[in-house]
Formats: structure tokens, sequence, C-alpha cells
């Protein structure tokens, strides 16, 4: 009697069903899925010195600019005296600096350092590079797939 082959799960098989399509499934799988490939992906980083909530400080001050430290911890979703901490750290490794607010002598600004610029980039490479290998393994129809998804997601991201 022939045994029953499982499919691939990296395979996709059908279209999904109308249940795996309802909006809460659909969260539930989705939500994991993206949690499971952010962590993996954080995985992929340039030094093992910094924790990934300093490095998201490193990524918005790269992004953004100098900010505050209260501005920082305000676009961290953290208290005042955890991102005093974080700066702190980044400071002792030489990643960013303070300096005199040029409008309130209360203020401190934190600016990232060269060798903090240096920190993102490296990460930001990294990542890239282990996303783009996962991303070539895939069939052209996955990879057309994720790009649809990827708008999709953008979308969702900024409403």
């Amino acid at each position: 009697m022939p045994t029953a082959t499982r499919p691939d799960p990296a395979t996709p098989t059908s279209s999904p069903t109308a249940a795996q399509c309802r909006p809460t499934t659909l969260a539930g799988e989705l939500r994991v899925a993206l949690v499971r490939t952010n962590r993996r992906m954080r995985l992929e980083r340039s030094s093992e010195e910094i924790t990934d909530g300093q490095y998201s400080v490193l990524a918005a001050l790269s992004k953004q600019g100098a900010m505050t430290p209260g501005e920082l911890a305000e676009r961290e979703h953290v208290q005042p005296p955890s991102m005093t901490r974080t700066v702190a750290r980044l400071v002792e490794v030489g990643l960013v600096s303070r300096s005199e607010h040029p409008t309130d002598g209360r203020q401190v600004l934190v600016t990232i350092t060269p060798a903090g610029d240096q920190e993102v980039r490296e990460t930001r490479r990294r990542r890239d590079a282990w996303l783009a290998q996962q991303l070539a393994g895939l069939a052209p129809a996955e990879r057309a797939t994720l790009a649809q998804a990827t708008e999709i997601l953008r979308r969702i991201a900024t409403a």
C-alpha cells in the first residue's frame, strides 16, 4: 500500500483556504511569521557588544539626526531613566556623543558618531544579505508574492 507523502512546508501548496484567509486566523498566523522572521533577522548584527534596544536607538539617530534623551525615550516607547542608561552605554562604547542643546541649557543632544554610523551600516548590510540569501532560494513566483505582500504590509504599517 503506498504511503502518503507530506508536502514540503517550504513549497507552497495550493491557494489558501477561506478559513486561512479569515482576518482573525490570518492575523495570528501572520503575526507569528513576522515575529519569527524579525527575531531571526535581529541575530544578524555587526556587534555583540550592544543590545537590540541600543541598536534601535543608533538606527533612529542615524535616520533622524540628533535628539534629546526624552525624544529618544518617547520614540522608543521606554521610560526616560531607561533611555538615560541606554545613552550612557552607547557613549561609553563610543557610538554616540552628548552635547549641549543649542536653545535649552537644561537639555542635551545625543548624536551618532562615525563609529555608530558604521555599526548601523554594517548591521543593515548583514541583515539585507541574510534576507537576500533566503529570498534567492525561493521560486520567482514566491518572490513576486512577497513583493506584493511588502506593499500591503507598508500600507498596514502606516494605517
